[in-house]
């Protein structure tokens, strides 16, 4: 009987609390348990629902992340957070077709294995942000990851999003050739699992090779390596639907979850986003997608007019880069004229989307990797200055994206019953004035942040480079060249072009993230060989300074090295300041000689090394040693208290260029060491 007592009193000492704690609620607003407001509505406000006409004063009704009502008639309900949209415009909320948003980037790591115990990703390898367990393909060739195991909620790039109006993306796990299957998420959420929307959407196939001797190992390699998986996965299919039918007799087929994540796309029941820029390059997905019947979608579409029929002959839709070409760098008085078709690029750009939509091709809008995300509306507004209808860009925005990744039915537009994404603003979307007000995600209010202003030091590898070419091999094979390599960066995404003894190509899968460069563009080989081929250059942008490793197919592994015209673009680039006066500083000789036991940090692990340095004047000589070999410097240089020092050590058969930059005070020295991978800082002290 007490302890009957004891709950009721229990039971009602909660109901009280829970009443105190509602009447103590704002007045009109509804609350979820987790304290978010349930209900809202805006009213007065020209509405654009895309599906339909536009609404010039009407009222949008959001109750348990939906859209309950919208209309001219439309009332506020009497417990909803009541917005007056007096002089605003709500539009349903932009969509992003195409990122890698909530997908963490690959960092660099030690590895356990290999007896050297060290770190892998500085020697060369990098760890994926994704592997796949126990498959039988090499990590960028395992199409069976899915985006939604690796995404995570928050970060500065999803509150830079937001603060251009987007509330919904298609996101893509990094890779080099399959990269992975990509789900459609809304920006905002607490976990992964609130976040996605649909998974999985589409296959997602990039143009990057494999490199370090691996196959694929070029642009042509990777469209053989794709055509050849697809075709190992047709066999697969057919291999498993006969022992299906009738397995009694018959050896078991060997499984492969990576030739079965190909099934669906086979079938026509997954689209494949091909990573397609130049004409020659959508011609190739074009192809490929005939021979297999495969559901294409072409992600970029640079020149993706100048093929405008054949892609609405084929029914193919474009998920169109807003990431325009333009000037990053300040001109230099020393540096080349940037080539026409530069020149031509930047002003053809934005007519891209009228072409298409003139010429009926389906095509939804994507931030192509660009880092200033203000740029997303404003690039879609020069779309609009020319030539492409504003109804038409708004769709490109908001339903197009939606119908092409499959989630029309709850995203896109403004109808009763989908979820509430909803883009508020004050003016036109495509007014230079424009400014987002309001954004709803899943019918909660998110507050927009000013996205965070990109830091100063950021490399840019923009500009007109001279290249010093050293191509692999041995005796007389060994050929130093110089080209010219001109460059032009938007975001993480390089194009341009090399020209010289190299002959004349155009750069394809062009990246820099942070200072890592990687690019490949065809050449030409001098005589004997005088072929064309692909070479893959993968090195580190300093400032004004640029080298690595060029890997020519069928070659050696060679090394390159570069200077930009003008130096360092303004506001960019690093590199040390020059002495007051503006002269060369003369360091005293002998500062440097001597043997210095260094310590590089890989993640958690500590690797030691000796520098064994000789200093005469500017220049540096000696031997690097480390836990995985040891090598001569082929290059060292003093420029006051800063030195740097580059060696190419043999790992695994493989030559890995490494360099050491830093300063020294007296008998302590600390700096970066640098692979074609990434950067580790070090430290070191002088041996008596």
């Amino acid at each position: 009987m007490r302890h009957s007592q004891f709950r009721t009193l229990a039971a009602l000492a909660a109901a009280l609390l829970s009443a105190a704690a509602w009447a103590w609620a704002p007045a009109g607003a509804q609350r979820r348990p987790g304290g978010g407001v349930d209900v809202y509505a805006i009213t007065n406000a020209r509405v654009v629902t895309v599906s339909g006409p536009v609404i010039e004063r009407g009222t949008v009704v959001i109750r348990d992340g939906l859209i309950a009502a919208v209309g001219a008639g439309a009332t506020a309900p009497p417990d909803a957070r009541t917005i007056d949209g007096t002089g605003l415009t709500v539009y349903p909320g932009l969509i992003d077709a195409s990122t890698t948003l909530a997908i963490p980037r690959p960092t660099l790591s030690p590895t356990t294995g290999g007896g050297g115990g060290g770190f892998a990703g500085l020697f060369g390898r990098t760890e994926p942000s994704a592997v796949s367990p126990n498959s039988t393909q090499l990590p960028g060739l395992q199409p069976e990851i899915l985006a939604s195991d690796i995404i995570r909620p928050g970060g500065p790039e999803i509150e830079a999003a937001r603060a251009a109006g987007i509330t919904a993306a298609q996101t893509a796990p990094r890779g080099n050739v399959f990269l992975g299957q990509s789900a459609v998420i809304n920006l905002a959420g607490d976990t992964p699992q609130q976040m996605i929307v649909r998974t999985p959407v589409a296959l997602y196939v990039g143009l990057n090779p494999i490199g370090q001797g691996q196959y694929p190992g070029s642009l042509m390699g990777v469209f053989a390596s794709v055509r050849q998986m697809l075709l190992d996965a047709r066999r697969f299919r057919e291999a498993n639907e006969i022992y299906e039918r009738s397995p009694r007799g018959l050896r078991r087929p060997e499984q492969d979850k990576s030739l079965a994540a190909l099934l669906p796309v086979l079938s026509r029941q997954m689209p494949v986003v091909m990573q397609a820029d130049r004409v020659r390059e959508i011609e190739r997905a074009l192809d490929l997608a005939q021979e297999f019947n495969l559901n294409l979608v072409i992600n970029g579409g640079l020149e993706a007019d100048r093929l405008a029929a054949r892609l609405k002959a084929a029914n193919v839709p474009v998920l169109l880069s807003l990431n325009f070409p333009r000037r990053t760098a300040a001109a230099s008085a020393e540096a080349d004229p940037e080539p026409l078709r530069i020149l031509r690029e930047r002003v053809e750009a934005p007519k891209t989307a009228g072409r298409l939509a003139a010429a009926g091709v389906r095509f939804a809008f994507q931030s192509g990797g660009m880092t200033t995300m203000s740029d997303y509306l404003a690039n879609a507004s020069r779309a609009v200055e020319a030539g492409l209808a504003r109804d038409e860009a708004v769709r490109a925005l908001t339903l197009r994206p939606a119908e092409i990744l499959g989630v029309s039915q709850q995203l896109g537009s403004i109808e009763v019953g989908k979820i509430a994404n909803l883009t508020v603003t004050r003016g036109d979307l495509f007014d230079k004035n424009r400014r987002v007000t309001h954004l709803f995600i899943d019918g909660r209010q998110v507050e927009l942040r000013p996205a965070a202003a990109a830091t100063g030091g950021a490399a840019n590898a923009s500009g007109t480079w001279t290249l010093n070419v050293n191509l692999g091999g041995s005796g007389n094979e060994r050929q130093e060249l110089s080209a010219t390599l001109t460059l032009q960066q938007q975001g993480e995404r390089l194009t341009g072009s090399l020209q010289g003894q190299l002959g004349s190509g155009t750069i394809a899968s062009g990246t820099l993230v942070g200072s890592d460069i990687n690019f490949t563009v065809p050449i030409t080989l001098p005589a004997p060989a005088s072929q064309t081929t692909d070479a893959i250059f993968v090195g580190t942008v300093n400032g004004g300074e640029m080298r690595g490793t060029v890997q020519v197919v069928g070659r050696g592994p060679g090394t390159f090295t570069g200077t930009r015209a003008g130096g360092p673009p303004a506001g960019g680039g690093g590199g040390a300041a020059p002495p007051p006066g503006g002269g060369a500083r003369t360091p005293a000789a002998g500062t440097l000689t001597g043997t210095w036991n260094v310590t590089t940090s890989a993640g958690s692990q500590q690797i030691p090394g000796t520098l064994t340095l000789q200093q005469q004047g500017t220049r540096l000589t000696g031997r690097v040693e480390t836990p995985f070999g040891t090598a001569d410097i082929t290059d060292g240089s003093v420029t006051g208290d800063s030195f740097r020092v580059a060696t190419t050590l043999s790992i695994e058969g493989q030559s890995t260029d490494l360099t050491f930059e830093g300063t020294v005070n007296g008998n302590q020295l600390s700096g970066t060491v640098t692979s074609a991978r990434g950067s580790f800082p070090f430290s070191g002290t002088r041996t008596p």
